[in-house]
């Protein structure tokens, strides 16, 4: 099946609180998800935005069609970056949480990324700019982003005794 993904990260401060907005469109079919973060980045907002979309797919082999504002997430898929990093166990990278779960679902479809500039009237990606500021204000809903909030570049002073 195509598929076609809108997605947007936002946060208030970086980090700040955060959400995302994602929009699914397939034949008839739409679908919008969106969530806030207590405390986070806009690249993992955006890096998210991505992850939900493809993990809210029913069946694997699907032909998607991201479309995103974020030359962080674009260009470190379609520039083959995020491969080397994952050779190299993600060394000195931000985010790798986020990016071992986007590796694990990628692989389940055939996936194309479309950079789009922000804000220039595209009614999806519009659309999930204002579900990700949305959802980086609904002050008694955020969660906590624990990949974000417990990371020891983050949290110096956390210690994991194994």
């Amino acid at each position: 099946m195509d598929i076609t993904i809108y997605t947007d990260g936002a946060s208030r401060g970086n980090p700040g609180p955060g959400g995302f907005g994602t929009v699914l469109l397939a034949g008839p079919y739409r679908r919008e998800i969106s969530a806030g973060f207590r405390k986070t980045t806009n690249n993992r907002m955006e890096l998210l935005a991505v992850i939900i979309g493809l993990e809210a797919l029913k069946k694997p082999g699907n032909n998607v069609t991201i479309y995103s504002d974020s030359k962080y997430v674009v260009d470190s898929v379609e520039k083959g970056w995020v491969f080397g990093w994952m050779k190299k166990g993600f060394a000195g990278k931000k985010n790798p949480d986020l990016w071992k779960r986007f590796l694990d679902i990628y692989r389940q479809h055939t996936v194309k990324f479309v950079w789009i500039k922000g804000h220039n009237e595209t009614p999806e990606n519009e659309r999930c700019d204002r579900m990700a500021v949305a959802a980086a204000l609904d002050t008694p809903n955020l969660m906590v982003d624990m990949g974000f909030e417990q990371s020891e570049d983050n949290n110096p002073q956390l210690t994991i005794n194994n």
